[in-house]
């Protein structure tokens, strides 16, 4: 998410975003970046690299958004004489830019609300 103003003094409104279904998270902040990952890179494990993360962390991030989506957000290949890789779907692109949409208008209602939450909430 972009970077708030910050003034010394006053509140910041912040806000996580993440989508459920079946149950559990089916895109979270962690996931879309893992997703844009993938989408540049092309490789599962170089992505869980970019992010620092563990490739069994990218590996169950992905399972589990595979598994809550009517069809999987990535598909991936084994190694082998082309070595594998990842890309995602169509609708894992659609996730993923639908996800950062949603990202964005949350921004714009914090900072909308933000000036008269700071001057109900002043001494």
């Amino acid at each position: 998410m972009a970077k708030r103003r910050v003034q010394a003094g006053h509140p910041i409104l912040r806000a996580r975003v993440w989508v459920e279904m079946k149950g559990g998270p089916a895109i979270t902040e962690a996931g879309a970046d893992l997703l844009r990952q993938i989408d540049a890179c092309g490789s599962l494990s170089e992505s869980a690299r970019r992010l620092r993360f563990s490739y069994r962390r990218a590996w169950l991030l992905v399972d589990g958004m595979n598994r809550r989506w009517p069809s999987p957000l990535v598909e991936t290949a084994t190694g082998g004489l082309r070595g594998g890789g990842s890309h995602l779907t169509d609708l894992g692109s659609r996730v993923l830019r639908s996800y950062r949409d949603l990202q964005l208008q949350v921004e714009a209602v914090l900072d909308h609300v933000t000036d008269s939450f700071t001057r109900s909430t002043q001494a």
